[in-house]
């Protein structure tokens, strides 16, 4: 539902820096405010998506993970301290989010992101953030985004290399074209190399996005894959296009009215 209340004059405080962009303004702050985003995982990009779609003023975010604070997130993991030990995530999260702009609603979720639930966690959303760590989840994220016809912002890291690509049903291709299921279905367990200023870096550009999206701006990284690499600073767009065999987006196609 469109909001038409102006914004309050701490809300002008808070946000005059951005407001002063043509592409943002006070009727742009307002979509910004009235926007419903979820963010999957609390970790290294999660922290700083989450982090910056709050500062931003998104009005309302849904944050789900279902770990708790390790020491060794703390490298990376912004939104926790090493007082938070011990503590969900999603907790911690909502607590430090809640504390960086008040005028947000934070809904912190503590859960296995799955087939069976991911509806229910998505609630209400209308663009979904990637910030987890394995191929399955973000397929049941991308089947979601299928279905309920709305963005799906993914974002990678390994190491000193990142990757962004933003998919929008029915437009680009989706996740499960870019990276089809192997046949033996088979997933590595291994840890994935992380580094914080990689993570930082790729979660800025997925908030971007994020705010792009709301705006109505062009210039997404829509059928394209934004690789970095951080060793030698190289970023380079790599076009992709649908797999008209992809058994997600091709199945699915059209998927559901969000209008």
């Amino acid at each position: 539902m469109k909001s038409f209340s102006t914004l309050s004059s701490d809300e002008r405080l808070r946000y005059e820096r951005q407001l002063i962009l043509p592409e943002i303004g006070e009727d742009g702050q307002k979509k910004l405010r009235d926007a419903k985003v979820f963010i999957a995982g609390l970790g290294g990009l999660g922290s700083v998506s989450a982090y910056y779609m709050a500062a931003a003023g998104i009005g309302h975010l849904r944050i789900a993970d279902r770990d708790h604070v390790a020491l060794g997130n703390l490298n990376r993991q912004i939104l926790h301290q090493t007082g938070d030990m011990g503590r969900p995530k999603a907790e911690s999260a909502m607590e430090t989010l809640q504390a960086v702009n008040h005028h947000c609603q934070i809904q912190g979720i503590q859960e296995d992101i799955r087939d069976n639930n991911i509806m229910d966690i998505l609630g209400d959303c209308t663009i979904i953030l990637d910030a987890t760590d394995n191929a399955e989840t973000r397929r049941v994220l991308n089947q979601a985004s299928v279905s309920r016809n709305i963005p799906f912002v993914y974002g990678g890291i390994s190491g000193f290399n990142g990757m962004v690509s933003t998919f929008v049903p029915g437009q680009t291709p989706c996740f499960e074209c870019l990276f089809p299921r192997k046949a033996n279905g088979k997933t590595s367990e291994s840890p994935i190399p992380a580094l914080g200023p990689v993570a930082g870096l790729v979660a800025s550009v997925q908030s971007l996005e994020v705010i792009k999206l709301i705006l109505g701006m062009e210039g997404l990284l829509k059928g394209e894959l934004l690789h970095i690499r951080g060793a030698d600073m190289r970023f380079r767009k790599i076009s992709i296009s649908k797999n008209p065999e992809c058994k997600c987006c091709h199945a699915n196609k059209g998927g559901h009215d969000n209008e």
